[in-house]
């Protein structure tokens, strides 16, 4: 029998879905602090261009190798950036998404809570 539900009442125990939300927020504002400390790393070049996200997607660290910098080839450095960045940022929302399934469930909330992640 799911939790929240009273038979007796034929509808859902608002003291036990209350207990719930209470639950999850608790959960969620663990995670958010969580998340502040976590990072991700993602390379492109072969490892020329590191650049270091953390789990809210702010940007914290770009390291490029001093030998990919040609001013011959500007573009090549700028696509090397950009698949790193993309990476490093696609990884942080994969480990935000894995973590929010686990508290949530499984649930979609609506606007992604408030567009904090």
């Amino acid at each position: 029998m799911a939790k929240g539900f009273n038979p007796a009442g034929g509808g859902m125990n608002m003291g036990g879905l209350m207990k719930q939300a209470q639950k999850m927020q608790k959960q969620l504002e663990e995670m958010t602090k969580e998340l502040e400390t976590k990072e991700f790393t993602a390379s492109s070049g072969g490892g020329a261009v590191r650049v270091t996200a953390t789990g809210k997607r702010i940007l914290k660290e770009i390291i490029i190798d001093k030998d990919v910098v040609d001013s011959d080839d500007v573009e090549m450095l700028q696509d090397l950036i950009l698949t790193a960045v993309n990476e490093a940022l696609r990884t942080a929302e994969e480990a935000v998404n894995k973590d929010m399934g686990k508290i949530t469930g499984g649930a979609n909330l609506p606007g992604g809570l408030g567009g904090l992640f």
